[in-house]
């Protein structure tokens, strides 16, 4: 099928690069360029293994598209479900067919616009819809993003709660695929699968400052396993505000706060005994309690024991689930700056405390460096996220460094153009 131009795109871009070296504008408006072309309809050379009429696909095979020319070259394929997802797929070496690469879904409308060129160059296209079949899934996969909706602190990390166990790794990374984080500023992160229902999402390093974050599903009417299908999940938007982080030096026995880098207070600070370490490491404000009743028998102490105690304690800011806490401990001002002499907790005055209680938020870092204690564990214990290694967090994905670009700001590629 002959289609003017007669001339091939390359030659055209070559002559490009020449011209605007003399300040000509060789593609701006030339008649007959290739690429200015108006793009016949390629219905008759372009076709795909959809079925027609009311018909509808099956969402177990993948969707193909081929170019039926023997001159002629796919150039650009996009295909789009109704709610906007993009069909990942990969286009071979000679350009004659394209597949797609991620699952379609179950139960959806699929918009796909193909772009071609015949063998002299000449530019076409074919757009076309089909459905997919709906299936009845014996089991439903719903997943729940936390934490809810809100400004938060740099240490944040985001969660994904399960409705059902993913086990295998290929059933896994289906679900990773369709959970995404955008942030702006953009930033790199990555989901890492604490069990067989829980995800958690970090940065590889914090959260920007004043940043806006939205957490989204693609799941719905994908296929997980044989008997497993996603359905729609609410979507989740969060801030954060300034980086926040406070610094606890237990060997110094001071506490250095700083907003955005700066700092804005030095307090002195006890922390836990011999016996009592306060864990070392990086750990997130989880939450602020005005007042908290705390007693030895929670952490494995005899109300008899020398060490026992029963107090109502104030001002006290929440970073293990296990109990400890940043708080006002008045009983214990003596030797603040200068001992560790808690069960664990950081503490100074009631007037330092109310101030940190004011200064910080749920999200903010709280840090402790010097200390005896081990090392602040990543899940078991409230957010210890940040005490993984960016390479160790990865590892925690199900997907390959190479499988997929990151999708912080991104998604995969769904246009793929052969090499040439």
């Amino acid at each position: 099928m002959n289609h003017a131009p007669r001339f091939r795109p390359v030659v055209s871009c070559t002559l490009l690069v020449v011209t605007l070296v003399a300040g000509v504008t060789a593609c701006g408006g030339s008649n007959g360029h290739p690429l200015a072309a108006k793009p016949y309809d390629a219905a008759d050379e372009i076709s795909a293994n959809v079925p027609e009429g009311d018909e509808k696909a099956d969402s177990d095979k993948p969707l193909e598209v081929s170019v039926n020319d023997d001159d002629g070259r796919i150039t650009d394929v996009s295909a789009v479900d109704a709610i906007g997802r993009h069909l990942a797929g990969e286009l071979d070496a000679d350009g004659k067919r394209w597949h797609s690469t991620s699952p379609l879904a179950a139960g959806a409308r699929y918009t796909v616009r193909v772009s071609m060129e015949d063998g002299d160059g000449a530019p076409g296209s074919r757009t076309l819809s089909f459905e997919t079949a709906s299936v009845k899934a014996k089991k439903l996969l719903k997943v729940t993003f936390g934490p809810q909706a809100g400004t938060y602190g740099v240490g944040q990390p985001i969660t994904a709660e399960l409705s059902a166990p993913v086990k295998d790794k290929a059933s896994r990374a289906i679900v990773e695929r369709a959970l995404r984080v955008r942030s702006k500023p953009a930033v790199t992160g990555s989901w890492y699968w604490v069990d067989d229902k829980i995800l958690h999402y970090r940065p590889k390093d914090y959260w920007p400052a004043k940043a806006t974050i939205d957490v989204t599903s693609g799941l719905a009417g994908i296929k997980v396993t044989d008997t497993l299908y996603g359905v729609p999940a609410k979507a989740l938007k969060l801030t954060t505000g300034d980086r926040v982080e406070a610094i606890t030096d237990a060997a110094a026995h001071t506490m250095t706060v700083r907003r955005n880098g700066k700092v804005i207070n030095t307090i002195p600070v006890t922390t836990g005994k011999p016996g009592f370490a306060t864990r070392n490491g990086v750990k997130v404000v989880l939450s602020k309690e005005y007042s908290v009743r705390m007693r030895g028998e929670t952490i494995g102490i005899s109300s008899d024991s020398s060490d026992g105690y029963d107090l109502l304690v104030y001002y006290a800011t929440r970073v293990t689930w296990s109990g400890e806490y940043v708080h006002a401990a008045p009983w214990s001002t003596g030797s603040q700056g200068i001992a560790n002499v808690s069960h664990g907790c950081t503490g100074m005055s009631t007037s330092l405390a109310e101030w940190f209680f004011n200064t910080v938020r749920t999200g903010d870092i709280v840090q402790v460096v010097g200390s005896q204690g081990e090392t602040m564990t990543p899940f078991d214990n409230g957010y210890g996220d940040w005490n993984l290694s960016w390479a160790k967090w990865q590892q925690g994905s199900a997907l390959r460094k190479n499988d997929t670009p990151d999708r912080t700001d991104t998604f995969q590629a769904a246009r793929l153009r052969p090499e040439v």
